[in-house]
């Protein structure tokens, strides 16, 4: 397949690449700002060549090809060039996290929605067939989890009402221009190659490295549904072809429930167990918008794409700490 993936330089999309990569044959176009990704994360999972935006022209037919463009999602006549050709489009790229949107709805809502609206108009008038957008749980907002896709959605963020306006065009455009959206709730991922990620399993286990406290927002009760990335790829791969799933939502999680100090007593050990001494919890306030419980039902996707998770919580912990230990060096605080 011709694959064009939107901020496929983050920590999802590299794990992505790696996976196609590994399966051979795809061609793969990758458009990306470089504001958190960078050229360095794409070249430790594939051989690149870097096109310029305004050269672009139909994928290149040479099995295993990666192409990078720089440029921003907000720039649609950058969209409709990059996307032209493609079987499939995977709208990666957006601004994510709950307190960036709360800090700035403005741009928060400027990325995630008219971000999305630009890479649907390519899909529409580039005649590519899927269209795979990556949303999340947010949408749904505080409810008696497990999150289901029937639940009314009432978002507690501004991160969670973008996210929704890009789940409504997604249904707009799937049976309005009839292209084949399918859109992702993800759970919340972690695993390899997340050294830049803000979630709270990168986040702790890079304080525990730079021997920093692990702070912990709130009592620590808030639920969270982790799921490993490679978990997620898999998805996102039967996303891209799997006949008769346009227009339809999917909840991409494991369906178990765990509150953010089950994590650390999960994380703790595994960090002890390769050599990272002293590690220290704290609690500080709890964040706005914050949802206190989440987690997913993931029937749908078992039936109906046919994926399940299968990666438990302390393997893929232990994955990641790996990763962490052989990949990672903290940066040190300068003194003043």
């Amino acid at each position: 397949m011709k694959w064009l993936i939107t901020g496929g330089c983050g920590f999802i999309g590299i794990n992505l690449i790696d996976r196609l990569m590994a399966e051979g044959g795809h061609t793969i176009r990758v458009v990306d700002n470089l504001s958190v990704g960078s050229r360095e994360d794409l070249a430790s999972v594939c051989a690149f060549d870097e096109r310029a935006a305004e050269a672009l022209g139909s994928p290149s037919e040479a099995s295993g090809s990666v192409e990078l463009v720089v440029g921003d999602i907000l720039d649609e006549r950058l969209a409709l060039a990059a996307a032209r050709g493609f079987d499939a489009i995977v709208h990666l790229a957006a601004n994510t996290g709950v307190a960036p949107s709360v800090e700035d709805p403005r741009a928060d809502a400027l990325n995630n929605v008219f971000g999305t609206l630009n890479y649907l108009e390519a899909a529409r008038h580039g005649g590519v067939r899927r269209f795979v957008f990556a949303s999340s749980g947010a949408p749904v907002g505080e409810c008696e989890p497990p999150i289901h896709e029937e639940l009314a959605p009432h978002p507690v963020s501004p991160y969670g009402a973008s996210k929704l306006a890009g789940e409504g065009y997604c249904s707009a455009y799937a049976r309005t221009f009839g292209v084949e959206t399918v859109a992702l709730r993800f759970g919340n991922v972690y695993g390899p190659r997340s050294s830049h990620k803000a979630s709270v399993v990168a986040r702790f286990i890079r304080r525990a490295l730079a021997g920093e406290t692990l702070e912990i927002y709130g009592d620590g009760g808030q639920t969270r549904d982790f799921i490993f990335v490679e978990d997620l790829t898999r998805a996102i791969r039967l996303a891209g072809e799997r006949e008769g799933i346009g227009g339809e939502v999917f909840q991409i999680a494991t369906s178990a429930e765990t509150t953010v100090n089950e994590l650390v007593e999960k994380l703790v050990p595994v960090l002890e167990g390769f050599g990272v001494r002293g590690i220290r919890v704290d609690h500080g306030p709890k964040r706005l918008g914050d949802v206190m419980r989440n987690f997913s039902d993931t029937s749908k996707a078992k039936t109906v794409l046919g994926w399940q998770a299968e990666v438990s919580l302390p393997e893929g912990l232990a994955k990641t700490a790996r990763w962490f230990m052989e990949h990672y060096r903290p940066v040190p605080h300068a003194a003043g």
